[in-house]
């Protein structure tokens, strides 16, 4: 059995995509993964599974969640080992106790390249946002009180970008990590 993290891109986000968690949980045990756990509302679910491929498992959840919940979501799969080998490559800047500072990680689903990504975002901007991009993912961290400026900000979530992503928060990612 290997452990794995499920990534539910924007459920539960201002009324939309509403997926109850315990309903979510139940219904991850009824496709056969075991010691299941949620996080938060927002769509982090941790369980084990014996199936070596991360695709196979995001179809399938995408499959189940479209069947019992009428939505088509999302979904980034990735072992939570793979998960903790990422966290412990970060950048020294990044997921600091500075409360000015917002950090969080950025997940490509499948298909789409983070250098790719970066590209069509455009560079950070300077003295407002970093990011360093590792096996496909982006450590990503904005000053809390200017983020409106920051072109990151604006464009993860614009057309063509935000379909490309998923993005945690590192306070979230090291406590996944750990469940």
């Amino acid at each position: 059995m290997k452990r794995y993290i499920a990534l539910l891109r924007g459920i539960n986000i201002s009324g939309r995509n509403k997926i109850s968690m315990p309903e979510l949980k139940k219904h991850f045990i009824e496709c056969g993964f075991d010691d299941v756990v949620t996080y938060l509302n927002s769509g982090n679910v941790i369980f084990d599974s014996d199936e070596d491929d991360e695709r196979k498992l995001e179809k399938r959840i995408g499959s189940m969640i479209k069947k019992e919940f009428d939505l088509d979501i999302p979904v980034f799969v990735l072992p939570q080992q793979k998960l903790a080998q990422l966290l412990e490559k970060a950048p020294e800047w990044w997921g600091t106790d500075d409360e000015a500072i917002y950090d969080n990680l950025i997940f490509l689903m499948a298909g789409f390249d983070a250098r790719e990504t970066a590209e069509m975002i455009g560079d950070p901007t300077e003295g407002l946002e970093k990011i360093f991009i590792i096996d496909n993912s982006v450590f990503w961290s904005f000053d809390r009180k200017k983020y409106a400026k920051a072109n990151w900000w604006k464009k993860t979530a614009s057309a063509g970008i935000a379909d490309r992503l998923t993005i945690r928060t590192a306070n979230t990612m090291r406590k996944i990590v750990t469940m």
